[in-house]
């Protein structure tokens, strides 16, 4: 860039200072892709089955080569050593960052400290942020919002509003990332096995609506759920091990530009 110099040294310090200030206000998003896999839930299909189809779709995202893959929970079926082993070992094949939250067959209906424990010891936080290309992610634990676990269900619902209201907003967008559904059908629809309570459920809509929130990404219902909710994608995708609805087993690919963020379901053979 070529300035006049016989701007005076005050004049030029201050369109520099003017220049870097709208340089640094810029969003600074990229575009990328990122996978979203749901229930690989190691045992809901077949156990050798669903070692298979995990293993299938690990090959083919490895070709597809997205900067990374969320898994949004439902890991495995029974909680046990050997299932969780077979997991990682699986997990292990990605040629990019994988990243997991805690299912309700991860950690039990009504988590336990000792559940949760052995959860954090094998695979690791459940509930964490990052950052990818100026969008925020958050990774929530959402069976402490659906049972009171006290303590620790304190302590996840603290870090996930303060972490929220921290990392998102007008010129920071963000995705979030959970097990359950918020909901099925309706945002106003009763307390179900399948959704979010009603009272929390309202909460997190309002603020996803406040902190530039783009989508909500879900496994669980084990079927294809797709909802608008103001602008804020709501998706709860396709499985790898078992699909009520009898759709393929797949995952889906998220595709993140400037100007937009859609995704496609891509089925496995």
């Amino acid at each position: 860039m070529t300035f006049n110099m016989k701007l005076s040294p005050l004049k030029y310090l201050f369109l520099l200072a003017l220049i870097i200030l709208f340089s640094c206000n810029q969003k600074k998003t990229e575009p990328f892709t990122f996978v979203q896999m749901c229930d690989t839930q190691l045992g809901m299909g077949g156990y050798e089955h669903d070692v298979q189809t995990f293993t299938q779709a690990v090959e083919i995202i490895n070709e597809m080569e997205p900067d990374f893959v969320l898994i949004c929970g439902d890991l495995v079926h029974h909680a046990t050593d050997s299932s969780f082993n077979d997991f990682i070992e699986i997990r292990n094949g990605f040629s990019m960052p994988s990243y997991c939250a805690a299912g309700n067959h991860d950690i039990g209906n009504n988590p336990t400290e000792s559940s949760l424990e052995k959860y954090r010891n094998v695979i690791g936080d459940d509930y964490y942020n990052f950052q990818h290309k100026g969008y925020s992610f958050t990774v929530c634990n959402t069976e402490l919002w659906k049972v009171d676990c006290g303590e620790e269900s304190e302590k996840h619902n603290q870090w996930f509003m303060e972490t929220v209201k921290n990392t998102t907003g007008e010129d920071q967008p963000g995705f979030v990332m959970g097990h359950y559904p918020l909901y099925l059908d309706e945002p106003e629809e009763e307390d179900k096995y399948f959704n979010i309570p009603l009272n929390k459920r309202k909460e997190l809509l309002s603020l996803f609506e406040q902190q530039n929130i783009k989508a909500y990404l879900s496994g669980h219902a084990h079927r294809t759920i797709i909802n608008d909710y103001n602008g804020i994608q709501m998706v709860t995708g396709e499985t790898t091990s078992k699909n009520f609805d009898e759709a393929p087993m797949g995952f889906r690919v998220w595709n993140v530009t400037a100007d937009s963020i859609w995704h496609e379901f891509m089925a496995l053979d």
